[in-house]
């Protein structure tokens, strides 16, 4: 799919045609912006002139993915714009690993969100399961994969999991893909719908 990317902050649209690998293709009016069809779309939460719902629901329309990216992130716009039709959220400034990753993930018709925004929005589900549920969906996993599927049901970061459990970030990345695996999830958040 074509990128293409909007805002009217020239140094923004720089930074972003640096950090993807295959560059993308800049319009610099709205006008020029609703032309767009099938493509993944870039824009930046400031430029959209006070219409964030009007125009990313119809860059939606036109079979475009968008990926909303903001100076400020905060996990309430984040929740508003995933709304709107948007696919993915985060950093304007992100590094470039990030919003390649944000692309790729967009691109396999995921949603995308900055990594720090994955706990928060964890954190916003109801804990209505009861133990018995719990320990009967865990049941698959080893004694070590509970302890750190629980940890991420809570919303903690792999490093901040590595930390607790004094194993290295790498190890947990390996037990959450075992994890995922086994109970049939995709990411965190799937994991944490399931668990909770």
């Amino acid at each position: 799919m074509k990128t293409v990317c909007y805002s009217d902050d020239i140094n923004l649209l720089s930074y972003w045609q640096e950090s993807l690998e295959n560059g993308c293709h800049t319009v610099d009016t709205l006008e020029q912006l609703f032309e767009v069809q099938g493509s993944i779309v870039i824009v930046n939460y400031q430029a959209l002139e006070g219409d964030v719902a009007g125009v990313l629901k119809y860059l939606t329309s036109q079979d475009n993915k968008v990926l909303v990216l903001h100076r400020i992130p905060n996990i309430e716009i984040a929740k508003k714009v995933l709304a709107y039709g948007a696919m993915g959220y985060g950093n304007a400034m992100m590094r470039d690993h990030l919003i390649q990753a944000a692309i790729y993930t967009i691109e396999d018709n995921m949603i995308w969100l900055y990594p720090d925004m994955v706990s928060e929005l964890i954190l916003d589900i109801p804990e209505q399961k009861k133990i018995t549920d719990l320990d009967a969906i865990l049941q698959p996993l080893t004694k070590k994969e509970k302890e750190v599927a629980l940890l991420l049901k809570d919303g903690c970061t792999y490093k901040a999991i590595a930390q607790k459990l004094g194993i290295m970030p790498r190890t947990i990345k390996a037990h959450a893909s075992h994890i995922y695996e086994k109970l049939q999830v995709k990411d965190k958040i799937s994991l944490a719908i399931l668990l909770k």
